[in-house]
């Protein structure tokens, strides 16, 4: 019986020569594919349909109904997101945010009450105070217009009414006549003519001033206590105590004491009618 060769092992040498050689296969295989790709895309890319877009207003019919009522549509939206700035400017929120806010610095209690608290407050009770506003633009204007009995603009001067109405209560006569004469109109014969363009800025600074002649008035109190408590701890020479933290107990029980809530909150709305 011949006996066989055994069958000779793979050296490491020979491993390591075999990986190389299948590596350099496979770049190979995949840079003919990518060739064939180059060369069959620009025929390819040709008989590939190209979807078109077009953007028109309506339903392109181009009829100036249906192009006015997307305009509208538009202003609508534009109007609704000038929202926040139309509710600070023309309403009561300005006065009763200045105070309140007037009100937690004078207590010394730093972030109380809280900024969404203080905000909050100012809009519940600038929808209280302006619902008889709201009701009348409601009545006059929003209902008709919807039962189709009076156009847009004719809602939009019957909506301003109201708003113009309340405005002028408000608003001294110095700062309209200021923006009146700066736009280098004429000065109107009644209140009612004054355009919107300068009786808010007129309102809005009117508001300011009264919101910071309660404050002031607000902040008369609290400064006295601040100075005597500050007095007596200078007198006990206790310099490096602050004042600030034996006053705002005191403060605080003043406060509570004469009904401060009641008393600053019935004045602003008060101060409106």
């Amino acid at each position: 019986m011949r006996n066989e060769a055994p069958l000779p092992k793979n050296t490491p040498a020979d491993t390591a020569m075999k990986k190389p050689l299948s590596t350099s296969l496979a770049v190979a295989v995949l840079l003919a594919a990518a060739a064939a790709l180059a060369a069959a895309g620009p025929a390819w890319a040709q008989n590939l349909p190209v979807p078109s877009v077009s953007l028109s207003i309506g339903d392109g019919s181009g009829e100036p109904g249906k192009v006015a009522v997307v305009m509208q549509l538009l202003l609508l939206l534009t109007v609704l997101s000038l929202a926040p700035a139309i509710l600070m400017m023309v309403t009561s929120f300005t006065r009763i945010v200045v105070v309140l806010s007037i009100l937690r610095h004078a207590l010394g209690t730093q972030q109380l009450p809280a900024n969404q608290i203080v905000i909050g407050l100012a809009l519940f009770l600038t929808f209280f105070i302006m619902t008889p506003v709201w009701q009348k633009v409601n009545s006059d204007a929003i209902q008709p217009y919807m039962n189709e009995e009076i156009s847009t603009q004719q809602a939009f001067e019957k909506a301003t009414v109201p708003i113009r109405d309340f405005m002028l209560k408000q608003t001294r006569e110095k700062d309209m006549e200021l923006f009146i004469k700066i736009s280098g109109g004429k000065k109107p014969e009644k209140p009612a003519d004054v355009a919107l363009t300068a009786l808010i800025p007129a309102f809005v600074i009117s508001e300011l001033k009264t919101a910071f002649q309660i404050g002031f008035l607000i902040y008369i109190p609290f400064l006295v206590i601040d100075m005597v408590v500050a007095s007596i701890l200078l007198s006990m020479g206790m310099m490096m105590l602050p004042p600030i933290m034996i006053s705002l107990p005191f403060k605080l029980l003043l406060f509570v004491l004469v009904d401060g809530w009641y008393l600053i909150i019935g004045s602003l709305v008060q101060s409106f009618h």
